[in-house]
Parts: structure tokens; sequence; C-alpha cells
């Protein structure tokens, strides 16, 4: 017998559920490319969550996160469409379904899974969502129900988004700069362990996000009033990319495929964008979009009486960045176009 408070979490789930089928079948319209790949798994952060992270978590199911896209919150941090969305887009799929809504949208199984959650690292982070880790268990498991065969592995792409949290997590515990570069070479270690796993498991093209300029997000920019980025950031978002990509390149000569382990390089892409905003019709490439009204409140914050303490931005269009550290649908979709200049996303159909 289901009590009433489980009654409410069933029906609040099944309610979040239709408003996401709502914003798949919106999705379903973008499609634009055929290509072998029927499928696409997701692993990683709030960078490419779509659903996951819990409704009474700060962010994605809060006002005013979805107000472009599909209207009110749906579970992406930001405005409205994330990176995921477009790489479906790009494979000519609809954005996959998040883990969490499984059972409730059977008939969306066919386009893939999104596993990841915000706030999370490839290690444990402040975060009480899955790491990647077992992010990838929750895969492996549905391989195990035979909810993917080897025949949908061998046509699906996965996506895996490493954007920092695992860095932010080190810096909140106090840790040394002169640690810093061990530690990076650590947070690659597992990234590279964890892409060789989800390859293991029988997906045959793996995209890794190389890491965003983490100096120039608003959170790093705020102290210098949102006019540059933070150079000693950026040096150490450089490392990690230069481990990563050499990483990726042994992981493709170990698998004999130069082009089973892709990186996706958002360092250049992002700072395109914001080295030349008007040419992606962004007009504030710095500053957020959406802040809280002060430093103890953050965009979404509400009082204990529900009154709103954010304030969002006229255009979140022409806005880069939509909080302190995510983009607006508009940011995304000029990466994601900067993105499309690159041979790595080509490599990605084929």
């Amino acid at each position: 017998m289901m009590n009433s408070h489980n009654q409410q979490l069933s029906l609040l789930s099944l309610s979040l559920a239709l408003l996401l089928l709502s914003g798949l079948r919106v999705e379903a319209r973008l499609q634009h490319h055929a290509t072998k790949y029927q499928k696409l798994f997701v692993f990683g952060d709030s960078y490419v969550d779509t659903g996951n992270t819990r409704i009474d978590q700060p962010g994605s199911w809060k006002n005013p996160y979805g107000i472009t896209f599909p209207g009110k919150p749906a579970g992406r941090f930001s405005d409205g469409r994330v990176l995921t969305d477009y790489i479906a887009k790009f494979l000519g799929l609809k954005s996959p379904l998040p883990y969490k809504f499984r059972k409730f949208i059977p008939q969306n199984l066919k386009y893939g899974m999104n596993f990841a959650y915000g706030g999370t690292g490839v290690f444990d982070t402040s975060s009480k969502n899955p790491n990647m880790t077992i992010q990838i268990d929750f895969f492996k498991q549905l391989i195990k129900e035979n909810v993917y065969t080897a025949s949908d592995l061998s046509k699906s792409v996965a996506l895996v988004s490493v954007a920092g949290n695992d860095y932010n997590f080190y810096l909140a515990r106090n840790g040394s700069i002169q640690g810093f570069p061990s530690f990076i070479a650590s947070v690659v270690n597992q990234t590279a362990i964890n892409l060789l796993r989800i390859q293991s498991l029988g997906v045959k093209k793996i995209v890794v996000d190389g890491l965003q300029p983490l100096g120039c997000l608003p959170g790093s920019t705020a102290s210098l009033s949102f006019q540059k980025c933070n150079s000693t950031f950026n040096d150490l978002v450089l490392l990690h990319n230069n481990l990563l990509n050499q990483a990726v390149t042994k992981l493709n000569e170990q698998t004999k495929n130069k082009t089973t382990f892709i990186v996706l390089d958002l360092y250049d892409s992002f700072l395109s964008v914001l080295n030349h905003p008007s040419s992606n019709n962004i007009k504030d490439a710095f500053k957020p979009c959406c802040v809280g009204i002060s430093s103890q409140y953050s965009c979404g914050s509400v009082d204990e009486n529900n009154v709103k303490k954010y304030k969002v931005c006229d255009h979140p269009k022409s806005a880069f960045f939509w909080d302190l550290l995510h983009p607006t649908q508009a940011g995304w979709l000029a990466v994601y176009n900067e993105l499309q200049t690159t041979k790595a996303l080509q490599q990605i159909r084929y």
C-alpha cells in the first residue's frame, strides 16, 4: 500500500516526466542530421544534465531556470537548452531521457539515456548526487537488465562532461595551489578510466568535453567586475586539457582506432565566443543574466516567504552566461556553432 507521501512523490515525478516529454517533443523538431548512430548516452555534470538533479536542490528545477525553453523549470541548469541537446541534434536524435524518468517515459528509452547529475565530478564532491563511477554503474545495470543490447550499444555515442566540480571541491577544502597539478593529473587519470570503462561496455564512440576556461566563468570574474578572465585559473585549465589530450591519444592507440575517443575543445570554443561576442549575437559576454540580489543569494533564490531574491536580465538571448557557472541557451548555441567548425565534431558522426 502506497502512503500519501509516496503517492505525492510519485505524482510529482509523473508530472515532471510529462513536462519533460513535452520538451522532448519540441526537441524532435530540432533534428537535422542523419547518422549511423541511434542512441546517445550522457555522463557527467550540470553542463549536460537535463533533469536528473532532485527538485529540492538549488537551480535547474527552480524559477527562472527554463524560461527560454521549455518556458518553465525542466531540470536544465540554464534558461533553456544545454550541450546535450545540441549534440543530440547534431546526431539527428532526440535529447536522451534522464535516468530518473526511465520508468515514466519508457517509449523514449530508444534514444539513449542521460545519467548526468548537476554538481558531480569524477570523484565525490560536496554534491550528494552520484559521481561518474556510479553513473556508469547505473548504465552497466541497465545493460545487465537487457534494457540496451549489444546491437544498441554498437550504434551509440557517449558524451562525457567533466566541467570542473572536482576542482571547485578541491579549492573549497583548502587544497593548495602547489598540490593542484598532481590533483589535476588524478582527475584526468580517473576520467580516462571512466572513458575506457564506457567503451568496454560496448559504446563505439566516446566524446569527452575538454575543460572550459574556468577563469572566464562569472564566479571567477566577479572580482574583476565581469570584465576579463582570471589567467591563473585558465593556466590550470590548460594543464588539465593537455593531460586529457595526451590520455585520449593513448586510449586511441590502445584501441587501434584514432577516432574511438574524441575531445571536444570547449576551451577554444568558449574563448572564441567571448572574444567575438557580436559575431555570435551576444551583447553581454562576461556578465551573468541571472544573479542573486546580494552575495548571500543566487539565481533562483527565494526567502522564507517565497519572495524572489534574484534578478534576471531583460534579454537572456543576448547574454552568454545564465548564472555564475552556466551558459544561457544562446551561449550554448554559440559554442555549438563554434564546435561545428572543428574536426572533432565531424568525427563523431562517422
